[in-house]
């Protein structure tokens, strides 16, 4: 299934995409698409059952805001080097184990909704990357399969960074990735049926029409089940979390000098295949 959440910021209510890409309204079956909806097996094979009546209302989708398909996300764990082509670029040596980072849930903004560059940033980057959501409570996990059985689905997200801010202000890469904005999230969480093999996903990131990232999860360091794994050891993870899971070559801070940062005005478009496709105006905080 393809779930998403329509509507005014702060007031979306859950629809999904049926196999004829036609926009149904959810909200009479569901209250909304979080957490407890992906650990509620009854409450999924109700959303399934009715999708696949094809009774669920129509929704016009023309001019509907799409919002994070979604609601009340527990924690955004995230990966950082963890392509091999990404790690070659910036010169850095691939991590003997993944490296993690977080990002607060405040940062989560539609696909299409506005990024805001922080003010004083002069090295505002982008960084498209497949984000597993969390359907069931992870603890010491001990093989890829159980890491597998834990995901309820995938959505594309993008983890805009200020680099300057993340790399040279001392301290953590925090300061550089929790800016307001900052990880637009959607348009869908395509649950985990739909994708046979996240490491065979293709990720591409536009600049202004120009394309900047063309890369596969083939190229992950860290594959999607070692991630959820590994990460289970160091803390637990719940239904509604999201794991940001790394990105492909092709960010600014990798160009050689003048290095293309983001500006207000800048347009960014992303898409991962099967997952959908992303739109974002940068405008100045």
């Amino acid at each position: 299934m393809k779930l998403l959440r329509v509507g005014m910021a702060g007031s979306e209510r859950p629809a999904l995409l049926d196999a004829e890409g036609i926009l149904r309204d959810l909200s009479g079956v569901v209250p909304d698409i979080d957490g407890a909806l992906l650990a509620d097996d009854a409450a999924l094979g109700r959303v399934r059952a009715a999708a696949e009546s094809g009774e669920l209302p129509v929704l016009d989708a023309d001019g509907l805001r799409v919002g994070p398909p979604l609601a009340r996300i527990g924690k955004i764990v995230c990966i950082g080097l963890n392509y091999h082509d990404h790690a070659r670029e910036t010169g850095a040596e691939p991590p003997a184990e993944p490296v993690i980072f977080f990002k607060a849930a405040d940062t989560v903004v539609g696909p299409d909704d506005t990024v805001l560059v922080p003010r004083g940033s002069v090295k505002t980057d982008w960084e498209v990357e497949l984000a597993v959501v969390i359907g069931r409570t992870a603890r010491y996990l001990e093989s890829h399969e159980e890491a597998l059985a834990r995901v309820a689905g995938y959505a594309v997200a993008h983890d805009v960074s200020e680099r300057e801010f993340q790399i040279e202000r001392g301290g953590t890469w925090d300061k550089g990735k929790n800016c307001e904005t900052f990880n637009p999230l959607g348009p869908w969480l395509v649950t985990a049926d739909e994708v046979s093999d996240p490491q065979d996903l293709l990720l591409k990131l536009w600049v202004n029409g120009e394309l900047k990232q063309d890369g596969t999860t083939a190229e992950q360091i860290f594959s999607v089940a070692e991630v959820v794994r590994y990460v289970s050891q160091f803390m637990t993870l719940y239904p509604g979390d999201v794991i940001n899971t790394g990105t492909p070559a092709g960010v600014a801070l990798g160009q050689p000098e003048p290095k293309p940062y983001l500006r207000a005005g800048d347009v960014v478009e992303l898409e991962i295949g099967g997952l959908g496709r992303q739109r974002q105006e940068f405008k100045p905080a």
